[in-house]
């Protein structure tokens, strides 16, 4: 049995920070995962995908992010278990809390808090003909994990998000030809991504298709060819392609978190912003797993939430106590 102040679900990149709050408070994490490794969907599927949303990074890898989250909570010793899901979660008494994996391992812990990113997740596809037929290694994939894979490759790219905008800006550098099929005219990622996105358009270094869909692939045994159709005019044209990478995000699925009697709003928990706690005592929720007016999916706003949620689970662990963080400075190096 494995005994903790605060269990963390979920070994994304708003879990790991939460590592950093709660250990600045003395208190001690562990931290568990379905994934066989930390860094969630970063590490997941996206590793060397660009962050360009994280403070004092101009951009960052998604893994390098990883690794520096786990650097910075070194000093606090968490535990994990990975490979795991928790399957049961039962409170006992006014404090404490006992969690089950499927695997049978147990977790006492006097907080529990919610990191799941999406929970599990699967991408989600779009209605394209002959799709399934070029999965699996022969040029249809739904994620990037090594840009490399498409040096000097024919890419066609189809979404309107982040994930479309910032792989377009990354591999336009990288693809000998790259296309990109949005269905409309405007698109949902940050206006900046948008502006290098129709730069690029601009000076010819990528084909931006607009107002249009993905109809159908075509090659033997492997993709040779994506047709797109025109949303208006119904033409359709046909682009030489050796990858196609639909990004339409992921379908999120709670799993037994559904069972927990925690208020749910759209496959999302309901929080409160005071401080990211449940309608459960004890039980918070941060990151893209929950839900509140104005909420941005955003990971510098997960950090956010990691540290109001830290310093409520403190209180609620000690009540009546308020803990001042202390720094010192020994040979030129501030300790706290």
């Amino acid at each position: 049995m494995i005994s903790t102040d605060i269990a963390v679900i979920g070994a994304g990149p708003v879990g790991l920070f939460a590592i950093f709050e709660a250990g600045l408070l003395k208190m001690r994490c562990h931290l568990i995962d379905y994934l066989p490794q930390v860094g969630g969907q970063l590490s997941e599927i996206y590793p060397k995908k660009p962050i360009y949303d994280i403070p004092g990074y101009p951009s960052v890898l998604a893994q390098e992010l990883i690794d520096n989250l786990m650097e910075q909570a070194k000093p606090f010793h968490p535990t994990f278990t990975l490979g795991e899901r928790i399957e049961g979660l039962e409170k006992r008494g006014e404090a404490d809390f006992v969690l089950t994996t499927n695997m049978g391992t147990i977790i006492e812990a006097k907080v529990v808090v919610i990191a799941g990113g999406l929970g599990c997740f699967e991408p989600r596809k779009p209605a394209v003909e002959n799709l399934e037929n070029f999965e699996n290694g022969k040029g249809v994939n739904y994620m990037i994990l090594d840009p490399e894979k498409y040096r000097d490759q024919k890419m066609v790219i189809a979404g309107g998000g982040d994930s479309a905008l910032d792989w377009t800006i990354y591999l336009a550098e990288v693809c000998s030809e790259l296309t990109l099929v949005h269905r409309s005219e405007s698109f949902r990622g940050a206006p900046d991504s948008v502006a290098k996105v129709m730069a690029l358009a601009e000076s010819g270094k990528i084909n931006l298709v607009l107002n249009s869909n993905l109809q159908a692939v075509h090659g033997n045994d492997k993709l040779e060819q994506v047709e797109i159709v025109q949303n208006r005019t119904m033409e359709k044209t046909v682009v030489e392609a050796d990858h196609l990478i639909p990004l339409f995000g992921l379908s999120p699925k709670l799993g037994p978190i559904e069972d927990w009697n925690l208020n749910i709003s759209k496959s999302a928990i309901e929080v409160n912003t005071d401080d990211y706690s449940t309608n459960i005592p004890g039980i918070y929720a941060i990151g893209d797993i929950n839900t509140y007016t104005n909420k941005l999916k955003l990971i510098l706003c997960g950090f956010h939430e990691a540290a109001l949620m830290s310093h409520s689970a403190y209180s609620y662990m000690n009540p009546g106590v308020k803990y001042t963080m202390k720094y010192t400075t020994v040979n030129g190096v501030s300790e706290f």
